[in-house]
C-alpha cells in the first residue's frame, strides 16, 4: 500500500493521549462533606509507576479511531504495474550517415568519427533495423536495410564496423541537405516493421559551416522521422583556405611578372593571422607575405609565375591545417575561332562591311578570333574549309567557293550571307537548291528601324533581358526586300518596321543559312555603330558552335567536358596519382575524385585542366545548430538528465494520483473510523452507567 499525502501518517502519534489519560488517576465521584477537611484544598491525582491502565478494551477503540483518522487524510492507494507508455519505442529504424568530405581531414577528426560511429552501432539492438551511408557530394551506400535483414543477427555490426574500417575521407564537398533528405526518402522506400515506433537517422559530422544545405528547406519530412546530430569538433578552431578566383572570364591572364589572383579566407574564431603564399619548387623566389584578420578574406595576385615547369600549385604556409593550403594552377590557353570572309572589298575601305568587321572581333583571355579573308572567286581547300567556324558572304560565290559553302552547310556550321545588293540573291538560290529568289531595293527619305524582334531564338537570347531589347536606335537608311516564300523553310528572326523581313534563317542540309537583307555599313544602316552589333556577332558564333569555352579550373567532383576537343576512338586521361584512366569515346570525365592537375594526353591539341578543393570545405567553422531548426530538420531534443528525473517524479505522481482517483480506499477508513467512534461512545456510555449504579447503592 503507498500514500499519495503520506505526511498524513505522522496524526498516528496522537494515540499518544488517549494512553496518556488513561493512565492519568481520576478522583472519586463521591464527595463527603468532613469539617475537619473544610479547609485543605484538594490535589490532582499524579501518574506514578503504580498507575494502571483501565479498560482497555476502550482504550484500544480510541487509538484505532486516531490511526483510521490519520490513514483516511493520507489517501492510501494500493500500487499496480507500470503498463509501458504507448510512446515506448520498441523497434528502431535507423540510418547512420557518415561524414566523409574533406573538412574531415583536419586533426583528429576522422578517428573520432569513426569512434562516434562504432558507438552508435554498439548500442542497437537485436531487433532494430539500421542502414548505413556515406556522404560527400555524393551518398553511398555501405549497409543497406535488406543487407542488414538477410545478415546474421550477430555478424551486422560486426560487418558493418568492419565496413567502416575501409572507410577514409575523401577530398569532395560536403552536400549535407542533400545526404538528409536522401537518407529521408529511403525511409518512404522501406516500409516501417510490425511494432516499430520509431525513425532516427544519426549524422556524424563536424557540421561545418561550408555545408551545403540545398534541398533541406520546403522539404517535407516523412512522419516519425527524427535526426540526431553528432556533433565532433576539433582541438583546434584555427584554419586559413586558399582558393584561385576563377569568376572573371576577361581578367589579364597571369604571366611571369603578375600572377594568378587568389583569395585567401581566415576563420573567425582563428588564432593566426599572418600568412606566406609561394609556389611549389620556387624556394628561391621570395614568398608573398599576407595579413588577413580573423572572419576576414583578402583578394591578391600571386606571386610571378616560375620560369620553369608547366604544372603549378601554390603553397599556403602559417596554417594548422593543411588540408586547403594547395591551389592547382593550369593557365588558360585561349581557343582560336577562326571566321571566313568571302568579299572583293579592301580590308581599309570603311565604307564597306570588312572594315567594322575586323574592328568587331577582339582576342579574350578565352578566345582568339582569327579573320580570314578570301575573294568571292578564290578556290578553298578541303582542309581551310573545314578548320573555319563560321562563314560570311558578302559577294556573290564563284563555283568552286559555292561548293565549299554547300560542304560547310552540311557539315551542321553556320553560314551568314550579308545583302549589300540584290545581285547576292543567286548565291542564296544556288545555296538553298531553288531556280531563283526574287528580290528588290528599298531605299527613301525615312529611315526604318527594327519592328519585330524574335528573342525566343537563340541568335537573339542574350538580348531577352528588357534593359538589352530596345533595337529601335538602329537605323536603316536602306534594305533589299526579298521573297521568303521562295525559300524553303525559311523563317524571319527579325522584321523591320515596314513589315520587311531584315533577318532571315532557313535549314540547309544539316546547317544554317542565315540572310541579313541589309549591310551594317554606314550607308546601309547604324547597325555597325551600335551598342548590339559587338555582342550580336559573338552570339553569332556562339550559334555556329564556334565559341566552345574550354574550363581550366574545376573543382572536385566535376564533370570535364571533352565536346570542345577533337575526340579519338579512346580517350587517356592521366590522373594526379598517376592513374591512367582510358575512356570510350566519351565527351565527359567525371572521375575527378583528387586535386591536382589532369592530363587528357588522347586529345588534339593536349588538354590539361586543374581540380582543386572546394572553396566552401575551407569554411571550418561549427554551424550553427538553430540553422538547420529554422529550415525545418526535425531534429531531436536533448533534455537535460535532472529535467528528465522530474519528468519521471511528475509522471509517477500523475499515476499515483489517478490510481488513488480511482480506488478512494480513503473513503473505507473514515467510514470505519466512523463506525469505531459510535462503538466506543456506545461501550464508554454502558461503562459509565455501571459505575453509576455501582455508587448509588453504597
Amino acid at each position: 500500500m503507498s500514500f499519495l499525502a503520506p505526511l498524513f501518517l505522522l496524526g498516528v502519534a496522537a494515540v499518544a493521549w488517549p494512553i496518556l489519560f488513561h493512565l492519568i488517576r481520576r478522583t472519586s465521584r463521591e464527595r463527603v462533606t468532613f469539617s475537619s477537611l473544610m479547609f485543605l484544598s484538594p490535589t490532582p491525582p499524579r501518574v506514578t509507576r503504580r498507575s494502571r491502565l483501565e479498560n482497555i478494551f476502550l482504550l484500544i477503540l480510541r487509538c484505532l479511531v486516531l490511526g483510521l483518522l490519520a490513514f483516511g487524510f493520507a489517501r492510501p492507494f494500493l500500487r499496480k504495474p507500470i503498463v509501458a507508455s504507448p510512446d515506448a519505442k520498441t523497434v528502431r529504424q535507423l540510418i547512420l550517415l557518415l561524414d566523409t568530405s574533406a573538412s574531415m581531414r583536419r586533426q583528429n577528426l576522422w578517428a573520432a568519427a569513426r569512434a562516434k560511429a562504432e558507438e552508435v552501432l554498439n548500442k542497437v539492438s537485436p531487433a532494430d533495423r539500421v542502414a548505413v551511408f556515406a556522404f560527400d557530394r555524393q551518398l553511398r551506400t555501405l549497409f543497406s536495410f535488406e543487407q542488414w535483414n538477410t545478415m546474421a543477427a550477430g555478424e551486422r555490426v560486426s560487418l558493418a564496423i568492419q565496413r567502416l574500417g575501409e572507410l577514409s575521407p575523401g577530398w569532395s564537398s560536403t552536400y549535407l541537405g542533400q545526404a538528409l533528405t536522401a537518407a529521408a526518402e529511403t525511409f518512404e522506400d522501406v516500409p516501417p516493421e510490425e511494432g516499430s515506433a520509431q525513425r532516427q537517422i544519426v549524422m556524424v559530422s563536424d557540421l561545418q559551416e561550408g555545408s551545403h544545405l540545398d534541398g533541406l528547406q520546403g522539404f517535407e519530412w516523412p512522419r516519425g522521422v527524427e535526426v540526431v546530430i553528432e556533433q565532433i569538433k576539433g582541438k583546434k578552431t584555427t584554419n586559413a583556405g586558399l582558393q584561385l578566383v576563377t569568376d572573371l572570364e576577361d581578367s589579364v591572364p597571369a604571366t611571369n611578372e603578375l600572377g594568378p589572383r587568389i583569395r585567401i579566407s581566415n576563420a573567425a574564431d582563428s588564432k593566426r593571422e599572418e600568412f606566406k603564399v609561394r609556389w611549389a619548387g620556387a624556394s628561391e623566389s621570395a614568398p608573398l607575405d599576407l595579413y588577413v584578420p580573423p572572419g576576414q578574406s583578402r583578394t591578391v595576385s600571386a606571386p610571378p609565375l616560375p620560369a620553369t615547369g608547366t604544372n603549378h600549385h601554390l603553397l599556403l604556409l602559417g596554417d594548422d591545417d593543411e588540408f586547403d593550403n594547395t591551389a592547382y594552377y593550369v593557365p588558360p590557353k585561349a581557343e582560336e575561332v577562326r571566321v571566313l570572309y568571302l568579299g572583293s572589298e579592301a580590308e581599309n575601305d570603311h565604307v564597306q562591311p570588312l572594315y567594322y568587321l575586323k574592328r568587331a572581333f577582339q582576342t579574350t583571355r578565352r578566345q582568339a578570333v582569327q579573320l580570314l579573308l578570301r575573294r568571292p572567286d578564290a578556290a578553298l581547300s578541303t582542309n581551310e574549309a573545314a578548320a573555319v567556324h563560321l562563314m560570311i558572304v558578302a559577294d556573290p560565290l564563284s563555283e568552286q567557293p559555292l561548293q565549299a559553302a554547300r560542304e560547310f552547310l552540311a557539315a551542321r556550321k553556320t553560314v551568314l550571307v550579308v545583302m549589300k545588293n540584290i545581285s547576292i540573291t543567286q548565291t542564296i538560290a544556288q545555296l538553298t537548291g531553288v531556280a531563283g529568289v526574287g528580290a528588290e531595293e528599298i531605299a527613301g527619305e525615312r529611315y526604318t528601324m527594327f519592328g519585330e524582334v524574335k528573342f525566343d531564338h537563340p541568335l537573339f537570347a542574350p538580348f531577352a533581358d528588357p534593359r538589352f531589347s530596345d533595337f529601335t536606335k538602329i537605323h536603316f537608311w536602306k534594305h533589299r526586300r526579298i521573297a521568303v516564300d521562295q525559300i524553303p523553310g525559311a523563317r524571319v528572326l527579325a522584321r523591320l518596321d515596314n513589315g520587311n523581313p531584315a533577318l532571315i534563317e532557313a535549314s540547309v542540309g544539316h546547317g544554317s543559312l542565315l540572310v541579313l537583307c541589309a549591310g551594317w555599313q554606314p550607308a546601309d544602316s547604324q547597325l555597325a555603330l551600335s551598342s548590339k552589333f559587338v555582342p550580336l556577332l559573338y552570339s553569332l558564333l556562339e550559334l555556329s558552335g564556334s565559341l566552345k569555352p574550354q574550363r581550366s579550373q574545376f573543382i572536385v567532383g566535376d564533370e570535364i567536358s571533352l565536346a570542345a576537343t577533337n575526340r579519338a576512338p579512346s580517350i587517356t586521361v592521366r590522373k594526379p596519382d598517376g592513374a591512367l584512366v582510358e575512356l570510350a569515346a566519351s565527351s565527359r570525365f567525371s572521375q575527378t575524385d583528387l586535386p591536382g592537375v589532369y592530363a587528357i594526353t588522347s586529345v588534339q591539341p593536349p588538354l590539361q585542366v586543374a581540380v582543386n578543393l572546394d572553396p566552401s570545405e575551407s569554411k571550418t567553422s561549427p554551424l550553427a545548430v538553430e540553422e538547420l531548426e529554422r529550415l525545418g530538420l526535425p531534429l531531436k531534443k536533448e533534455v537535460p538528465k535532472q529535467t528528465s528525473r522530474q519528468s519521471e517524479k511528475k509522471r509517477q505522481h500523475l499515476l499515483a494520483t489517478e490510481l488513488e482517483n480511482r480506488q478512494r480506499l480513503w473513503r473505507w477508513f473514515l467510514l470505519a473510523a466512523f463506525g469505531v467512534v459510535i462503538l466506543e461512545t456506545w461501550i464508554a456510555a454502558l461503562l459509565t452507567r455501571r459505575a453509576t449504579t455501582q455508587v448509588e447503592p453504597t
